[in-house]
This record gives structure tokens, sequence and C-alpha cells, in this order.
């Protein structure tokens, strides 16, 4: 009897012990997983990121603005979009959502954006063509889009991403170390097509056009008012680049030797640009070219041949003057600037200086 009732006591101690823990573990199991930190730009990063891994730049022409408030609703509009192929690195689009991924990843510790930003990386490395260029949309290859595009440094701006992946560059240490190797092939292959791209113009080095084919690698023209030219805007991005490399090569220096002499020679002395108010024209306000002693300009488009500024609408005729061409093209686009003052004047002597032999 007394050994009944002490079996007795020890099983009902166990099932109050066991409810106890079962209670526990429906506590355990029903409170909350702590929330994934978010930022609010990364967020609506990741929802325009299309499939492929790159992003657009617009969305059925209009831009993607970062800074305008998004609904939850509007978000995910957007993620519907991702089989897109609108993907592209023309004015800086997916190299800035990688750079900034990266950033609200050390931020937040949130995984989501740094797998975003090495899904981007893998798009770049993708997109790279057989001859180290980049087009400026990948997939579409559609018009002057699959050729390789340095205009508005869209591949140089690519290859600085590649670097910094490549050398571990800041926030860049982050991504996934597998990255580094091909990043830095992709960088040598990218250096060799700027080097065999540089335009050879009657047997001299010059610099290069904002487009070149991607069989051919020679200039290419683009829109009707972009002629295969020789660019002194994209030109420069390009030798800043080049002057970014550790240990250059004999041949990148006398990329950047003969880019540096191509600028000195083909300055527009005393000369500047002004926005004027001319009620004549359509809306009210015109571009031109003035004497100005003591400045310098470089013409966004120099001819082949004759390595003459030219000035081209959209009839696609060179022109010898700006003033040649429609008022809408003349104060709708730069086709003269000072875009090389700071590579020749500071830029330039630090890195002769640094790797003088």
């Amino acid at each position: 009897m007394k050994y009944s009732l002490l079996v007795t006591a020890i099983l009902g101690l166990a099932a109050t012990n066991l409810g106890a823990c079962r209670s526990h573990s429906l506590v355990l199991a029903t409170k909350p997983a702590q929330a994934v930190a978010q930022d609010s730009t990364a967020e609506k990063m990741l929802a325009f990121q299309r499939s492929v891994g790159g992003w657009p730049k617009a969305v059925n022409e209009v831009k993607v603005d970062y800074k305008r408030p998004m609904s939850a609703t509007a978000l995910q509009d957007a993620r519907r979009d991702a089989g897109r192929e609108d993907a592209t690195i023309d004015n800086n689009a997916t190299t800035r959502e990688i750079t900034y991924l990266l950033g609200a990843f050390k931020t937040t510790q949130n995984p989501a954006y740094r797998l975003g930003a090495e899904k981007g990386i893998r798009y770049l490395l993708k997109m790279q063509q057989p001859s180290g260029g980049f087009p400026q949309y990948y997939p579409q290859s559609n018009l002057y889009r699959a050729q390789i595009t340095y205009n508005d440094n869209a591949m140089v701006n690519a290859l600085k991403v590649l670097q910094a992946v490549a050398t571990k560059k800041g926030n860049f240490a982050l991504v996934d170390p597998t990255l580094v190797a091909p990043a830095q092939r992709a960088v040598d292959l990218g250096v060799q097509c700027i080097l065999k791209t540089q335009y050879v113009q009657h047997g001299k080095r010059t610099v290069w056009c904002a487009q070149h084919d991607r069989r051919t690698l020679l200039p290419c023209p683009a829109r009707a008012f972009e002629l295969a030219s020789l660019s002194g805007d994209e030109s420069v991005g390009i030798t800043e680049f080049l002057m970014s490399l550790d240990q250059p090569s004999p041949e990148v220096r006398r990329a950047v030797e003969a880019a540096v002499a191509w600028f000195e020679t083909s300055k527009i002395e005393n000369m500047a640009v002004a926005d004027i108010t001319d009620p004549k024209q359509p809306k009210g306000r015109d571009r031109v070219m003035v004497p100005s002693p003591g400045s310098t300009l470089w013409a966004r488009f120099y001819d082949l041949d004759t390595n003459q500024p030219i000035y081209v609408g959209r009839d696609g005729v060179k022109h010898a003057r700006l003033a040649d061409i429609e008022n809408e093209r003349r104060v709708g686009y730069v086709y003269a600037s000072t875009w090389p003052e700071k590579l020749l004047t500071r830029e330039y002597p630090k890195w002769q200086q640094k790797w003088k032999q």
C-alpha cells in the first residue's frame, strides 16, 4: 500500500514538472523573434533589383528615385518587375546600389543587404564581355546598348566597384571572399580593354570615344548627336582610373602619358561657356561660347581624323561651332567644359611624382 502511494506521488510530481516544461516551451515558441533592423532606402533598392542582379535607371521612362516615399503596395509592385531585362550601369545604376547596400549592411547587420550587393557584383562579372568591356545594358542588346560604354563613366564605375572588391576596400571587405579573385580578373581584363581601345590617330595614341564597338574595339556612335569621336569628357574618368592602379605597368604609364599629352594639345584657350537669357529662344535662354582671357575649355567631341572640336545636333551633322546646332541641344547637353582641368593641374603631377622612374 505504501509502495503504491509512493509511485502515485512520483508520477504526479513528474506530470506536474512535464506540464510546467510544456508551458515554458509554449511561451518560448510563441515569443516573437527579434526584428531585423531595416534601412528604408535599402529596402527600396532590393525592391527594384532585377532577377539578373542589376538595377534599372528608370521604369516606364520614370527615373528611379530612392528619396521618394513608397508604400508597402508600391514596393510590392516594384518587386513584380524583377524579371524585366532593363538592368544597366548607365547613370550610376547598379554600382550605386551595390555601394549603398554594403553600407546599410554594415550599419544594420541585415543579411539581405549584403546578399543584394553580392548579387549585384555577380551581375557586373556576368555582363563583362570577352574583350573586357562593359555594355551599357545587360541582357538588353538593342541599338548601341551592347557596345563597350565609357559614356558617363559607366564602365569605369563598374571597374571601380570590382577594384574595391578585389582589394577589400572599406565596406567591400564584407562581401563573400570567393568574389575577390573573379573581381581581380575582371579588373585586369578591363584594363587590357582600355589599353586596346585607346585611339591611335595618325600613328599617335590619343584618348577614347564614349562608345567602342564590342568586336572591333573601334570608336562607334550612339545617339544621333553622339558620333564616333574622341571624348574630352569620358577620357578624363578613364585616365583617372588608370592612374588609380597600383604599380602601373609600362603600358598603363604610356597610356596615361599619351592621354595627358592629348588633353594639353586639345585645349580651347581663352574661351568660356555662358548661360544667357535670350527671349528669342523657345525657352527664353541660350548657351554660348564667349571670349574669356585665361579660361580654358575642352570640347565633348573631337573629330577622329582632324582632332578639331565638333558640335552635332539631332540631325547628326558635324559643325565647327556650338552656335550652329539647334537651341534645344545647346541648352540640353554639355558640349564644352573644363573636365580635364583638375587632372592636369593636380592629379597627374602627383601621379607622375609617385611613379617617376
